[in-house]
């Protein structure tokens, strides 16, 4: 399925988290997005990979999204090499996004830094006409994403630029809290950890804050890139 953009993280959540406003404004204007997990969370704390399975199935139908994949790279102990490379190259070239969302350039989490550069790797070699890749024992065309964008998460980067999404922020809680498991829910017996916690989803929503008060609205999510951004004209601006 050809996609307009696909959002890629090592953990599932991850995406949720970070950027799902975003995602759910850009289906509202009618584009098609899918998510790609890489792997499937069994290292964390809460719950197991069964289950977060079930939970990002769950929030990929509150969000409406196109596709949702998840690949099986092991949870903490990924690396950037060819197999794993060539795994998400097969991904790009079967979707073909314009754009690719993935993890922050820097973070708490060694995978999530470790994730973004693995990422933006295979976008790059996506491109390349010499890496062969199959499909249904078809040949592959080569693809390669206009832009690769880092979604923000638990260290506080300044971003490069913001989206508003405002009017998404209610369906953006209701995918997150798909994951039971991980987050705020007072009837669990599980372990606590950072983000099990009440005022976890109260600091999302701060950063949330301080981004939206800069472009005047309630509520944004922040990127970075790597490359130049580009206007047609400066009242493309907020």
């Amino acid at each position: 399925m050809k996609l307009d953009i696909l959002a890629i993280g090592i953990h599932p959540d991850d995406v949720e988290l970070s950027c799902s406003g975003t995602i759910l404004k850009h289906i509202a204007l009618g584009k098609k997005v899918g998510i790609l997990d890489l792997s499937r969370g069994e290292l964390g704390t809460r719950g197991s990979s069964k289950l977060r399975t079930q939970e990002a199935t769950k929030a990929a139908k509150i969000l409406g999204l196109s596709v949702r994949t998840q690949l099986n790279f092991k949870d903490g102990f990924f690396e950037n090499n060819k197999a794993h490379q060539l795994q998400i190259i097969k991904q790009i070239r079967l979707h073909q996004p314009q754009i690719v969302l993935c993890n922050a350039i820097s973070d708490r989490h060694p995978d999530h830094g470790r994730a973004a550069k693995l990422v933006a790797d295979a976008c790059f070699y996506a491109g390349l006409v010499k890496i062969k890749t199959t499909q249904n024992n078809k040949a592959q065309l080569p693809w390669r994403p206009q832009a690769v964008y880092h979604y923000i998460q638990d260290y506080f980067i300044t971003p490069h630029f913001v989206v508003d999404v405002t009017n998404f922020i209610e369906k953006k809680h209701q995918s997150i809290m798909a994951y039971s498991s991980q987050f705020y829910n007072p009837k669990s017996n599980e372990p606590q950890t950072p983000i099990s916690n009440k005022e976890f989803i109260e600091s999302l929503n701060s950063k949330m804050s301080i981004w939206g008060r800069s472009i005047g609205v309630p509520y944004a999510e922040g990127f970075t890139t790597n490359r130049y951004l580009g206007v047609n004209n400066l009242f493309d601006l907020v």
